[in-house]
This record gives structure tokens, C-alpha cells and sequence, in this order.
């Protein structure tokens, strides 16, 4: 992720973008959350920056997210509880 060119470095970029996404906030809840962390930020700032690096984002952490294989496992056990018996079945998903 390039920042190059902000005023602010990309630490506290990444954290108004994660505040915003993260929690569901506005703009200026954001805002005045990174205000009580020592950043003063303009909530106009934060909706430009959750704008052009939130696809940048998505696309890393796609990157980054493990497949699902597949294949599965199914491991089924009978058991006796107080007189009654119960089946568990047990699903293993099986990650290359």
C-alpha cells in the first residue's frame, strides 16, 4: 500500500481506515476517535482514504486468506447419555 504524497504517515491512515470498517462508525465518530489518539484528522480525510485504499486492502487479504479444501472428513460416534442414546457426528474440513 503506497501513501506517498499523505500528510499523515500510513500507520495512522490504516488505523482510521480500520476504525471506520471495523466498527461501523461515521466519519466523525471515526474522527474524533483518532482526535482522542493524538491524530487531528479531517472526517473528509478518512471518507478519501476508506475510498482509495479499501479495495487495496481487500485484495491483500485475499491474498492472505487460506483456501478451503475439497475434501472433508466425517467422523460419527454413538454414545449413551442417562439411558438414551445420541449420535455425534464430527466434520473435519481438510485445508491444502
Amino acid at each position: 500500500m503506497n501513501t506517498k504524497g499523505h500528510c499523515y504517515p500510513k500507520s495512522i491512515i490504516l488505523q482510521a481506515v480500520y476504525f471506520k470498517l471495523r466498527f461501523t462508525l461515521s466519519y466523525r465518530d471515526a474522527q474524533e476517535i483518532m482526535k482522542m489518539r493524538g491524530a487531528s484528522l479531517d472526517h473528509a480525510a478518512i471518507q478519501r482514504w476508506v475510498y482509495k485504499f479499501t479495495p487495496l486492502l481487500e485484495s491483500e487479504m485475499k491474498k492472505r486468506k487460506g483456501r478451503v479444501g475439497a475434501s472433508w472428513r466425517l467422523d460419527e460416534t454413538y454414545i449413551k447419555v442417562k439411558g438414551f442414546g445420541v449420535n455425534i457426528i464430527f466434520r473435519f474440513n481438510i485445508i491444502f
